[in-house]
């Protein structure tokens, strides 16, 4: 069984500045701000069916994602990036990643575009963060 991927939930965005963010991702792209979560700093923007989430770089959120991006190229912008999958049952995911050789967090319950549900964090070969968020549709 392959996983089948869906869609992507959320990007986390590390930056500078959430005010300058905010005013490029609302005021220039069009997107609309849909939560924010003031005690980790997080700001939430709905992209169509998907969410761009903005972490300040300097809050401890942003720190855990590594070195800041420098004009170089070196260090990370993106924390992690969040894709949807077909499937419903963790067990099953679990057990197909395991199979593979595929270390997780464990399944928990986190918020994405499509609100609360079960999601597992993975790293690729490159060491990316990616979540793996299961299915909230019947």
């Amino acid at each position: 069984m392959a996983i089948e991927i869906t869609g992507i939930d959320h990007v986390v965005l590390r930056v500078r500045d959430t005010d300058r963010a905010c005013a490029f991702y609302i005021g220039v792209l069009g997107l609309t701000e849909e939560r924010r979560l003031e005690e980790v700093g997080l700001i939430q923007l709905r992209a169509g069916t998907a969410l761009i989430d903005l972490v300040p770089i300097a809050s401890p959120l942003g720190k855990a994602g590594g070195a800041p991006p420098a004009p170089d190229g070196s260090g990370q912008n993106m924390a992690h990036l969040c894709l949807t999958s077909a499937s419903r049952d963790a067990g099953t995911l679990l057990s197909h990643l395991a199979r593979h050789g595929v270390s997780t967090s464990g399944v928990a319950v986190r918020y994405g575009a499509d609100g609360f549900g079960p999601s597992v964090y993975v790293k690729d070969p490159d060491g990316n963060t990616i979540e793996l968020k299961l299915s909230a549709k019947a």
